[in-house]
């Protein structure tokens, strides 16, 4: 049998993976047994704390389109678009200005994305149609500074109990006009 010289280099690399391999294994066991109690030892407790919290005075509920609701009323204005042959594209924001969902319809231009959905965002802040609300920049103009916002037609606000909780913005047609009219058709499907 030959016998293999190895170099002090490579008994020092095998040598520190061993010691990773090590320090990691024990790391993980470690981690392993600092883990919490599981779930259903914790369960009475957090049942405990969610009826207190019902209770709390401090907080509140609000009320939030669904996954399907904000697609359907996207997809609607989309069609609605599409019908008069407007290529454009509809967003619709939560109460938070956060995005739901986003269709870009096929065609519409590429500063269609950010406009729908800040036109969206904005009808939600001021629970307003942001043609309505362009009309304010005459006396308040500083309006237009506030990050996000778009005081353009187009974006409509979805209400509940007068409410704001989303926004529908479209964008892309020739027209605030035309824009804001298919946003209005996605509030009227969320109505049926």
């Amino acid at each position: 049998m030959k016998q293999v010289k190895v170099s002090q280099r490579t008994r020092a690399i095998a040598g520190g993976a061993l010691v990773a391999a090590l320090a990691l294994g024990g790391f993980g066991a470690y981690a392993a047994s600092a883990a919490p109690a599981p779930a259903l030892a914790q369960a009475p407790a957090a049942q405990a704390d969610a009826k207190t919290d019902a209770k709390n005075k401090n907080l509140t509920q609000s009320t939030h389109l669904s996954i399907d609701a904000a697609t359907k009323a996207a997809q609607t204005a989309l069609d609605a678009a599409k019908k008069e042959n407007q290529r454009v594209t509809v967003a619709v924001v939560d109460r938070n200005g956060n995005t739901i969902v986003t269709l870009r319809g096929d065609g519409a231009g590429p500063q269609s994305y950010d406009a729908a959905q800040r036109k969206a965002y904005t009808a939600v802040s001021w629970n307003a149609p942001t043609s309505v609300l362009a009309g304010r920049l005459a006396q308040t103009p500083t309006l237009k500074d506030i990050p996000g916002t778009l005081f353009l037609g187009g974006g409509a606000p979805v209400t509940a109990k007068n409410a704001p909780i989303a926004g529908i913005g479209v964008a892309g047609a020739p027209s605030g006009d035309l824009d804001e009219k298919f946003a209005q058709a996605g509030v009227a499907a969320l109505n049926k």
